[in-house]
Parts: structure tokens; C-alpha cells; sequence
């Protein structure tokens, strides 16, 4: 069977996992594309088109987690990949609980048909590359959004709580073609750099970065501990 996590448990919708290191007769029948992801690395460090393939078994799949194990970090993980929308919602907490800020939504535009719609490393950091460039972040949406955009606000606050994050977080999202959403990761720690989708969330909530880190830094001494 797959690897089980918290949130499933809860009642969140995730996506199944799997290391490679399952017992065969654990397995059920493994068939279809899947993305292959570090463990342990940041920044989608490793994350690349050739992160997704196809796999017609578990045994394959297996193998593909094996080769790419060393440069992951020496440990990798695999789930289906999801053909959909990419979603980030950010979340500050406060004297009043906990803000959701503006949902943003990851585009990928002009991509050929065949190219997987995942935002990695050349996305995030490679600044001549066509992934940095076609991916923009927009916090616009249409009215036919507004059921989609209160279900993942409601699923990030449940994440909040399942996992007991405190200060500030992030929580993203895929979203299949049947509107199915799916958390993909909870980030307990994003970055907060000046151009960083936490705080362009932040900015578009109306607060400024000096109003993010007090908040944080009043959270923290309130608590008596680290954020992190």
C-alpha cells in the first residue's frame, strides 16, 4: 500500500507516495505518470521534466527511484503526477488566529503539450530560462473560481491545525481537471525574501514586510520559542 501521512489520516485530500523500498506484495497495481521528488532538498533542487515519467509497474518505478536517489539528496519519493492548476495559499498568524492570505495561482504559459506543467528548479532560478519566464504568479481569478478558491482556503487553515504550525506557513495545491484539489506540500518555513510568493501574497493583503516579520517576532515572544 502507500505511504500514509498525517493529513490523509485527517481527512485531507493527498496524493499516495511511494519510496521504492515497499514489498512487492504491499503494492497494488502501479500504472500511470508520476513525479519523483527529493526528500530531504529545498527550492526544488533536482525537480526537472525528467522528474515525470510514465511507469507501467512498480518495479520500474522502483528503478526510476533508485537512479535518481543520489541526486536527490540520497533519499526520494514518488507520487502521481497531477494534470491540472498549481495553487499556493499563505498563511500568517496573529493575535486574532490565523490569515489566509490572497490565493495565488501558478501559470504556465505557452507550454507544448507534452511538457510537464511543474514548477521547477529553472522556474524558481534559472532567470534565462523560458520555465522563470512562463510562470507567472496571478492573485486574479473569475467568479467561476470563487467555490475552488474558498475549498483550498478552507483545506490550508485544516492543514494549520492538523499539523500545529505556528508564525507563518504555506500550503500548495494541485488541482486536477475535475477541480479535485490536492495538497502537494505544506511548507512550515517558505521564504520571505522581497520577491518571494509569500510575501507578494503579503502585499496583496496590504501588508508590508516590516508588518510580516512584527507579527512574527510577536508571535514568537508570546510563545516563548522559535518559529522554526
Amino acid at each position: 500500500t502507500p505511504r500514509q501521512n498525517t493529513l490523509a489520516t485527517q481527512g485531507v485530500s493527498t496524493l499516495p507516495s511511494f519510496t521504492g523500498r515497499e514489498p512487492d506484495d504491499a503494492v497494488g497495481p502501479v500504472a500511470g505518470r508520476y513525479i519523483i521528488k527529493s526528500v530531504w532538498e529545498e527550492a526544488s533542487v533536482g525537480l526537472d521534466d525528467d522528474s515525470v515519467q510514465e511507469f507501467a509497474s512498480f518495479a520500474q518505478l522502483r528503478a526510476a527511484l533508485n537512479a535518481r536517489r543520489s541526486r536527490l539528496g540520497g533519499s526520494a519519493f514518488a507520487e502521481p503526477y497531477v494534470e491540472g492548476r498549481e495553487f499556493n495559499l499563505s498563511l500568517l498568524g496573529g493575535a486574532d488566529g490565523i490569515q489566509v492570505l490572497p490565493p495565488a495561482e501558478i501559470r504556465f504559459v505557452d507550454y507544448p503539450a507534452d511538457k510537464p506543467r511543474i514548477v521547477g528548479y529553472r522556474a524558481k532560478w534559472d532567470e534565462q530560462s523560458p520555465e522563470y519566464h512562463n510562470t507567472p504568479r496571478t492573485f486574479d481569478f473569475d467568479d467561476a473560481d470563487r467555490a475552488l478558491l474558498g475549498n483550498l482556503t478552507q483545506m490550508a487553515e485544516r492543514c494549520w491545525h492538523v499539523l500545529g504550525l505556528r508564525g507563518y506557513a504555506r500550503v500548495d495545491f494541485r488541482v486536477d481537471r475535475r477541480c479535485c484539489p490536492f495538497v502537494i506540500e505544506v511548507n512550515a518555513n517558505p521564504c520571505l525574501s522581497p520577491d518571494a510568493g509569500f510575501i507578494a501574497a503579503a502585499r496583496r493583503a496590504e501588508l508590508s514586510m516590516v508588518e510580516v516579520v512584527r507579527r512574527l517576532i510577536q508571535q514568537a515572544m508570546t510563545s516563548g520559542r522559535s518559529l522554526t
